[in-house]
């Protein structure tokens, strides 16, 4: 299926809806990422089973430092090995580039705090489960803007 940046969200109807884990009349994706990611699980027979939105893992946040709940995107057992997955714009993976202190880039900074707090809390639950925590962007996905 091509990339359509029109695409943000709505409801996934699945093919192989058995291999999904929850109900599957109930998926939404909120990106055209996360929609082609989908696909990509429902289609690839690698893929044991999936889910998404379905695991919750409290983090601290470096705003407020109260504790809140981090919805990972999907989780995906490929051939018995279980991931955690975050589909994220790459530009969203590394820390803005310092410029003027706008509101815009306040704005960028912390949510960049955010998503390492997210991030981090990630990694150490897959860490006791054995699993996998990966960061998926247009790259991983094959989307191109030419």
């Amino acid at each position: 299926m091509p990339y359509r940046k029109d695409l943000h969200q709505g409801k996934f109807i699945p093919k192989n809806s058995k291999k999904y884990v929850g109900d599957s009349r109930q998926i939404v994706y909120r990106s055209g990422y996360e929609l082609k990611f989908m696909n990509w699980c429902d289609m690839n027979p690698d893929v044991m089973s999936w889910s998404s939105e379905s695991i919750i893992i409290p983090y601290r946040s470096p705003l407020d430092k109260r504790v809140h709940r981090y919805y990972v995107d999907f989780y995906v057992n490929i051939k018995g090995k279980s991931y955690l997955i975050e589909i994220k714009p790459s530009r969203f993976t590394k820390p803005p580039e310092p410029r003027k202190r706008t509101k815009r880039y306040l704005e960028e900074v912390a949510q960049w705090g955010v998503n390492e707090a997210k991030w981090k809390s990630a990694k150490e639950y897959c860490l006791d489960r054995g699993w996998e925590f990966k960061i998926i962007t247009e790259k991983e996905l094959g989307i191109s803007y030419k």
